[in-house]
């Protein structure tokens, strides 16, 4: 549809950005935190572990004073479970529940909106020992971590995410495991017993804080068939089902979407539902939908040729393709980043419109961004002219996309500052702000603004882009 004249992004408009713990904080066993999956997993030699990162915990005033001067209106950040609950289970550190007040703290004397991340992809190593998600106890040791966050943070947090991509965590496991790779059948029990604690989590929520909102966070793209062959339509709508309508069925309407129940019947994978549970997850009512969007994906029919993957170990923005279900397409029309990612800011318009009409309910952007290779110039700083646009090109099909209705109430691109990538650590940089350390050399660890970061600002500060 075209707009002769676009509506403006709303006044009270969400301009943020986004980090997770693991990715950013660093003292990986400092100040009685405890060890978490990602404290065990095996980076690709020469990659960048967690135990450092970019230092955050020990610096996040310096760099909230860098937010603020960006003009940010939100920070998502997630925390880190074993940092507050060592095992995840028993006693709450007290200096671990310290540093996210003391942040959230400094947030608010910004003027900066905390959207707090409950769980992103670092399961305290202690409950990943006695099943993880796939052991019910877990459901009630997130129900317990909450009720603590809830009465500690929910005077002082409005926005909360349940689970940071759990539909990642399900099609693309391996860098989120501290060992071997479940089976599909277990890792869809732990998939169910995610949107029970979920489920929990926000009844919990709506009791004790009733003025905070909460939702979940999945990883969410449009699906393309590769062609009009009607059969390529059917494969882009059972992977779309699959990979997307499943989490956020369950989440804004509380039942397993048909299609992807089809499929969890037809491969045997259906996960043990307790009694209780689908009346639990039919009365959890999320105030809003977190959405994770890098790119679309196309997929063809599966060809049952030997050829067809699994997607066991993909990157959760490459399509591989599963047997009897979908194959990998390829899409002309789009441009790719070096490292395979697909770039396409209308499919963020054709996601939003797609999310909004089925669940009209508020959309919030939690992670968009493009991840490049860079180092510092010779002057001393980065020209990174891609990422301004990169996002200006999103942005503006954001705008369109509330042109068309949709009501998205903010946009917190990934990352505010370089994190380290789960897949190739600080080789692949996403940052408003440059972090100088290398994979090996934690170097002097200095902030420097990007030219994305004075971009940024501007458009924080006009509400948008120049007409």
């Amino acid at each position: 549809m075209f707009h002769s004249r676009l509506k403006a992004f709303p006044n009270d408009f969400l301009w943020g950005a986004s980090t997770s713990a693991y990715q950013v904080e660093g003292a990986w066993n400092e100040d009685g935190k405890g060890m978490s999956v990602q404290d065990l997993h095996e980076t690709v030699p020469g990659v960048a572990d967690f135990k450092v990162a970019s230092d955050h915990y020990h610096r996040f005033r310096e760099d909230v004073a860098l937010m603020a001067e960006m003009g940010m209106k939100a920070y998502r950040f997630s925390i880190a479970w074993s940092r507050v609950i060592p095992d995840g289970m028993g006693e709450v550190n007290e200096k671990g529940m310290a540093f996210y007040e003391a942040l959230i703290d400094e947030l608010l004397a910004h003027d900066i909106t905390p959207v707090v991340t409950m769980f992103h992809f670092d399961l305290p190593l202690a409950l990943y020992e006695r099943g993880g998600w796939a052991n019910r106890e877990t459901v009630d040791a997130f129900e317990r971590y909450a009720r603590i966050l809830f009465e500690r943070l929910g005077d002082r947090v409005q926005y909360w995410l349940t689970i940071n991509e759990q539909n990642v965590m399900i099609n693309h496991p391996g860098a989120m495991s501290a060992g071997e790779i479940p089976s599909q059948k277990v890792l869809y029990q732990q998939c169910h017993n995610m949107f029970v604690a979920s489920a929990k989590a926000t009844k919990l929520l709506h009791e004790m804080c009733p003025g905070d909102k909460i939702g979940p966070a999945p990883n969410i793209t449009a699906i393309y068939p590769e062609t009009c062959d009607p059969s390529d339509v059917i494969a882009a709508d059972d992977w779309e089902a699959i990979r997307c309508w499943l989490y956020l069925d369950m989440a804004a309407k509380g039942y397993y979407n048909s299609l992807a129940w089809s499929y969890l019947e037809e491969r045997g994978f259906t996960p043990e539902i307790a009694e209780g549970d689908m009346e639990l997850l039919a009365s959890a009512k999320p105030d809003f939908l977190a959405m994770n969007y890098y790119a679309t994906a196309t997929v063809a029919a599966a060809r049952n040729d030997g050829h067809d993957r699994a997607p066991r170990n993909g990157d959760q923005q490459v399509m591989v393709g599963e047997e009897g279900v979908y194959r990998a397409g390829a899409n002309e029309h789009l441009e790719k980043t070096e490292y395979g990612w697909l770039i396409d800011p209308i499919g963020l318009r054709t996601t939003l419109r797609r999310v909004w009409d089925r669940y009209r309910l508020p959309i919030l952007i939690t992670e968009n961004g493009i991840g490049v290779r860079e180092e510092l110039g010779e002057d001393g700083h980065v020209h990174d002219q891609y990422r301004i646009d990169y996002l200006n090109r999103h942005f503006h099909e954001a705008q369109l996309a509330i042109s068309d209705g949709v009501q998205l109430i903010g946009y917190c691109p990934w990352a505010f500052m370089d994190v380290v990538s789960t897949h190739n650590g600080y080789g692949k940089r996403y940052g408003f702000v440059f972090v100088n350390r290398t994979e090996d050399d934690l170097l002097d660890l200095r902030r420097v603004r990007k030219d994305s970061f004075f971009w940024y600002r501007d458009v924080i500060a006009r509400n948008g882009l120049e007409d």
